[in-house]
């Protein structure tokens, strides 16, 4: 199979460099904003930005080519032109989706993913049908709106293609505005009420934060497509929640997870399919998207970390709470044979079977066997007894037990 990979990646060039270049710059571009996002619990803002958009988009294109029919612009003036158009399309819809959202909220009387439903289902739609119409006009393509095409980048100056030095420098953009606004967005995300007490102006840094988002989808539009993009704002920086709690390193961790999600997506995209359905006697299907494929690897790194992550996997929570349970029975067991043992009852022994039988597990005998082992408990021909060393431990545990029971 590793000799099958290497031939399929033997054919790597320079093209394929360019492709995992600009995916991983759209991709790191979108997680940006996606960290904040996900803090404020609005990561379905995310998934409604990247439909809303739509018809700003649509707008800002029949406006460009209006003005060039027109002959207000020349068609070279159109051309350099239409990215700034883009732009502002997208930031206009994209504060006015959430601004839409809030007075859907306010006035319906709803909750806030339902108002918000309500609204992006509704530009989406609006802009799906703008572009059905006005397609064959200004020559919008559905499909490389809605799905991505990073496949086919186009070389521009110096060698380097379009879309890539759009999505780079939306990334640095973006940094920038974190580094200037980081103290301001954290805050106003935590906590928005703590941040106008401080003189944040808590909306305004809302706003602003659609707006960079709408601005991010439109240059990951032209890499990865739209419906894609969600996976971009929230998979990453999802991950990334699962493995570490501290906003900067998780700042960090998302950029690299969106890396590392556009590398392998490329190569896997080169040699999973045709490793796949040549098995299952499909030898045509040699590849897949590469937007899809990143898609589907985001989806793999989230759900191992979902389960392997240190601190808020599965296991480790499964492993922590099997811990806790192990310990309390010790406790137990050792509160027993101190109070049996307080009682002259049973000649301060205890019998594992009587416990086993009592509480019908064999967590206890595996709770008296570690107490052995660790020498708090003894075994006598008649049963278990404490040692000094548990007979300490009991009584701190009754000490404790006693302080914090109830008045």
């Amino acid at each position: 199979m590793f000799v099958e990979i290497q031939h399929h990646l033997s054919a790597w060039g320079s093209f394929d460099t360019w492709i995992v270049i600009t995916a991983s710059l759209a991709a790191m571009a979108c997680a940006l904003p996606g960290v904040f996002l996900v803090l404020r619990q609005q990561s379905m803002m995310g998934d409604a930005l990247s439909h809303t958009v739509l018809p700003g988009i649509v707008v800002a294109f029949l406006l460009s080519y209006g003005l060039r029919d027109a002959a207000w612009i020349s068609p070279s003036t159109q051309l350099a032109t239409l990215p700034l158009f883009l732009f502002g399309g997208a930031v206009v819809l994209g504060v006015v989706s959430a601004m839409l959202t809030e007075f859907v909220q306010r006035l319906g009387h709803v909750e806030s993913s339902a108002a918000l439903g309500v609204v992006f289902t509704s530009l989406f739609a609006f802009g799906l049908l703008m572009i059905r119409l006005k397609a064959d006009s200004v020559h919008i393509d559905p499909d490389c709106v809605l799905y991505g095409n990073v496949e086919t980048v186009k070389l521009g100056v110096a060698g380097i293609p379009r879309a890539t030095a759009m999505v780079a420098g939306l990334l640095v953009v973006n940094l920038i505005l974190v580094l200037l606004f980081y103290k301001e967005l954290t805050i106003s995300a935590f906590d928005p009420n703590l941040a106008t007490t401080l003189g944040i102006r808590a909306r305004l840094m809302h706003y602003a934060l659609m707006a960079t988002t709408a601005a991010t989808l439109v240059a990951a539009f032209e890499s990865v497509g739209s419906i894609l993009v969600i996976t971009m704002l929230v998979a990453p920086t999802a991950t990334a929640s699962l493995l570490t709690d501290r906003l900067p390193t998780r700042i960090v961790v998302t950029l690299a997870i969106a890396f590392t999600t556009a590398l392998l997506g490329h190569a896997m995209a080169l040699t999973l399919p045709a490793l796949v359905f040549s098995r299952l006697g499909f030898p045509e299907i040699k590849d897949a998207s590469t937007a899809g494929m990143m898609a589907v690897v985001a989806g793999m790194l989230f759900s191992l970390a979902m389960f392997f992550a240190p601190r808020h996997g599965m296991i480790s929570k499964a492993l922590g709470q099997t811990r806790l349970t192990f310990r309390l029975a010790c406790h137990d067991q050792l509160r027993s044979l101190y109070q049996a043992e307080r009682a002259a009852a049973l000649a301060a022994t205890f019998e594992p079977a009587t416990w086993a039988t009592r509480h019908g597990s064999m967590l206890q005998h595996l709770a008296t066997w570690s107490l052995i082992f660790t020498h708090q408990v003894t075994r006598t021909s008649h049963g278990h007894q404490l040692t000094s060393r548990g007979r300490q431990s009991a009584e701190q545990l009754m000490k404790a037990g006693n302080e914090h029971a109830p008045a």
